[in-house]
């Protein structure tokens, strides 16, 4: 009921009318509907102070990201507090296009995608590339403990960054292209998006090798083997609680194929303090 009252009090104040079936999020911390040729998302936050940090997230893509990358424009957002709950709305542009994979981050066949949308995809990380990121997403102190807990090496020395998506998987990927969910853009791992987005692709062989022939030039990098490595280590972090049945045993084989040393199994799921 709080999340349905947020979001009416959201559409009021946007002055829009909702006609879509409700969405949730997991864990019920979203709720979305289509207003029309708008998309109106709400959010619950533990954060009870002001707005959201500026350049970070969906405000601050619909400010520093190039018109060319294709996503969901933003018309407008809001953050308040009611009874202690902080809460933040977002109406963007209606997306009519169907998500790759609606029910999973990682792909289960082939979608039969078009050159035009490899070429897409590809201009799009690259132009994504040359914006200024100012969150750094996956950080450091998380990667000094999460290499040796999931991948069984100890952390690289250095992590070269460049800006990226931050969430690149197949549940936020249409076709024709649009990418979805700009909350954790940033300073990211170079290779860290085509990273997760080819082991997210491991069980249709077809489909993660044109990733790699895609974007050779920079996974094929030492600084892009380091930021595919990012990549396993988080899924297997993920593995680590429960997620991806299916796909477990291809990450611990990619990464063992990597680093040469096959992953341990994880005592925790969690990274220590």
């Amino acid at each position: 009921m709080r999340m349905e009252a947020a979001h009416r009090d959201a559409a009021y104040k946007f002055g829009v009318t909702c006609d879509g079936a409700p969405v949730w999020g997991v864990l019920g911390v979203t709720l979305s509907r289509r207003a029309g040729e708008r998309w109106l998302r709400v959010f619950s936050t533990k954060r009870t102070d002001a707005a959201r940090p500026g350049g970070q997230g969906i405000v601050g893509a619909e400010a520093l990201v190039p018109d060319d990358v294709p996503r969901p424009r933003l018309h407008g957002s809001l953050d308040w507090v009611t009874d202690g709950f902080g809460y933040g709305a977002d109406l963007l542009d209606f997306v009519p296009h169907p998500v790759i994979s609606p029910h999973r981050p990682d792909l289960d066949h082939d979608p039969g995608l078009t050159e035009e949308w490899w070429c897409t995809l590809r201009r799009a990380i690259s132009s994504l590339g040359r914006a200024q990121g100012e969150r750094t997403t996956v950080r450091d102190s998380w990667i000094e403990k999460a290499f040796p807990q999931f991948l069984g090496i100890p952390a690289p020395e250095k992590v070269e960054r460049a800006t990226g998506h931050g969430d690149l998987h197949w549940g936020n990927l249409t076709a024709p292209l649009n990418i979805l969910d700009w909350e954790r853009w940033g300073l990211l791992p170079v290779g860290y998006d085509p990273g997760l987005l080819y082991v997210n692709s491991l069980l249709v062989p077809e489909v993660a090798a044109r990733i790699r022939a895609e974007f050779a030039d920079v996974l094929d990098t030492p600084a892009g083997r380091i930021g595919e490595l990012v990549a396993l280590a988080e899924m297997l972090q993920a593995v680590a609680r429960g997620y991806y049945p299916e796909l477990a045993p291809l990450l611990v084989a990619r990464a063992a194929e990597l680093t040469g040393i096959r992953p341990p199994e994880p005592s925790s799921s969690e990274i220590p303090a």
